[in-house]
């Protein structure tokens, strides 16, 4: 399967990232198999950096049996209670090597934020979730995931 992560540079060799923003997933390294997904963020960290050129790099992902993966086949109640814990609680780490499932894009975000301040429930947000077209996303959180990922080759992205 081919998969594909946006980034400011060519990453031959994926690595995990730390990060101090609470992300969908946790911290790893994020790839989807929407290639207009990825160049969407390469673009934005291109904006947020003010570059001009970026990179959509392009792996071969190679499944192993020996690793736990979590699977989100929907933006369904389990998902939004895994996406909730990542953002919300700084203690939460989940010991799955690999994560699929749907992408909280911006339009994700603007409703997952409502049902974060109370505003709608959580029947209410899985409703909203249902009119939005959802890619997906991919993250490898242990070093052990990484190597089911191999470097094949990039495409530059320019603004």
């Amino acid at each position: 399967m081919i998969v594909y992560h946006g980034s400011l540079e060519i990453v031959k060799e994926p690595k995990i990232v730390e990060s101090n923003r609470a992300l969908d997933f946790g911290k790893g390294f994020y790839t989807t198999t929407d290639f207009n997904q990825a160049k969407r963020w390469c673009k934005l960290r291109m904006n947020n950096n003010n570059l001009k050129i970026g990179y959509v790099n392009i792996y071969d992902y190679n499944p192993s049996k020996d690793l736990k993966i979590r699977s989100f086949r929907s933006a369904n109640e389990s998902w939004i209670d895994f996406v909730h814990k990542n953002r919300t609680d700084i203690n939460f780490n989940h010991d799955f090597d690999i994560v699929k499932g749907p992408v909280a894009n911006d339009n994700v975000y603007l409703s997952f934020n409502l049902y974060e301040s109370g505003i709608i429930n959580k029947a209410e947000l899985i409703r909203r979730l249902k009119t939005y077209k959802l890619v997906n996303q991919l993250l490898f959180h242990t070093i052990i995931s990484l190597k089911t990922l191999t470097f094949n080759d990039y495409k530059e992205v320019k603004l």
